[in-house]
């Protein structure tokens, strides 16, 4: 007998009667409470602090409302396009919520929603800029394109990365720290009701990601893609102001803890859309548990191998060990050499260091290479803009910031072979 998975089990037509099971008003929320407390019961720093948080969750809100509409009209099935039109519905209730509490609790904005999405642009992080900006692209493109697979690549940004991985560990710390001190019961009200809209959306997503990659097998590549591209954006969404982790511990948590719960919550909802990460051979330490693969993440962060540029990269061995222990997994050996190749960094400012790719294996490892296939010479921090996206590799070799040797057919596959 056929095993059906949870997610086959799951329809489109319960998920629409959980909407209408389920309403709430934004409206009528009494904050009478919360402005009293927010003054009482919160000290400046933690004020600050909560507002930062809270701000990245208004223009989410806003921003996800506004972008929904080519999803449902590339929907191909009537309940699929019903339901998510009630999404579009929720994700405008959560907008006002958010406005009205940064208003009349926080006095942030005019009472406007246009005053008050300009009030907080300061709070929004270089990471969640770069992740709604391409929510906006992502919207055009699917307007242009409803084929299966951009459909599937447009699931996954919205539903897996904006909802399950940054949204849904957002909230569920806020609503934790609220809950343990007792505060703000309007606001926690309004937060829970939140969180059970974004499980329903989040279903909702898995589900239709499922029937996508079962009917077309090219959406499972188009995923793969886009969370290539994404993620290194996605990971310093939650980057604090001046890496100042107080931001996080002073509602009793730790910063690797929301890390920890949102690498989590994307594997498990990628296993459960049929597309489990070792599958999408994504440049992830899949050998790593949750919390030693947001440690990672963290650590990548701090040494200014991903995120915003904001200094000059780490150039010591043990750091370096970290940048070159991601490009040993970023090898996509579909597209390596039949015989073993070494590719050799000559660093104007670093020891070398090498990778060897031989028959599906790969190692790097410090110090220079006895004999060299191909080899950059460089600098640390060019190769670091390169590989983090911050500078296209050719124009960063036009303009002799990066300049290779030896074997040309093997630099032109390096595309290919890189995640």
């Amino acid at each position: 007998m056929a095993v059906v998975s949870a997610t086959e089990q799951i329809s489109y037509e319960d998920l629409y009667a959980r909407w209408e099971r389920g309403n709430w008003r934004a409206t009528e929320i009494d904050f009478t409470a919360d402005s009293e407390q927010w003054q009482e019961r919160f000290d400046a720093f933690e004020r600050r602090a909560a507002l930062w948080n809270y701000s990245l969750f208004f223009h989410g809100e806003d921003a996800v409302a506004d972008n929904l509409s080519p999803y449902i009209d590339a929907a191909p099935l009537e309940e699929q396009k019903y339901f998510l039109t009630t999404q579009q519905v929720d994700e405008a209730r959560h907008a006002v919520f958010f406005k009205r509490f940064m208003h009349e609790v926080c006095d942030v904005g005019d009472g406007t929603m246009a005053g008050g999405l300009a009030a907080i642009q300061p709070d929004l992080t270089w990471g969640f800029r770069r992740v709604f900006d391409r929510l906006d692209t992502m919207a055009d493109e699917l307007r242009r394109d409803r084929s299966k697979p951009k459909l599937a690549a447009a699931l996954a940004l919205y539903h897996l990365i904006v909802e399950a991985t940054l949204a849904q560990s957002g909230q569920h710390f806020i609503t934790g720290y609220l809950e343990q001190r007792d505060v703000l019961p309007g606001f926690y009200g309004g937060m829970r009701n939140v969180e059970f809209d974004e499980q329903r959306h989040i279903g909702f997503g898995v589900k239709l990601l499922y029937d996508l990659q079962r009917e077309d097998p090219e959406c499972k590549e188009a995923v793969a893609e886009l969370l290539r591209e994404v993620l290194p954006w996605a990971l310093a969404v939650f980057v604090p102001p001046g890496w100042d982790e107080r931001y996080a511990t002073a509602f009793g948590f730790e910063l690797l803890d929301i890390y920890e719960m949102g690498i989590a919550s994307l594997d498990s909802k990628l296993r459960a859309a049929g597309m489990p990460m070792e599958e999408l051979r994504l440049p992830l330490p899949l050998d790593l548990s949750s919390r030693e693969r947001a440690e990672y993440g963290i650590a990548l962060l701090r040494a200014g191998y991903l995120g915003e540029k904001v200094g000059p990269p780490a150039r010591d061995t043990a750091t370096l060990a970290l940048l070159f222990a991601g490009v040993e997994r970023s090898v996509d050996h579909r597209h390596a050499p039949r015989q073993p190749v070494t590719i050799e960094w000559d660093f104007a400012d670093a020891e070398p260091w090498q990778l060897r790719i031989d028959n599906g294996a790969t190692e790097a490892a410090p110090g220079r290479a006895a004999a060299a296939d191909l080899t950059f010479r460089c600098t640390v921090e060019d190769w670091v803009d390169v590989s983090a996206g911050r500078i296209d590799p050719r124009m960063a070799m036009v303009r002799r910031k990066l300049r290779p040797s030896g074997n040309l057919r093997l630099l032109l596959r390096m595309q290919k072979l890189f995640a």
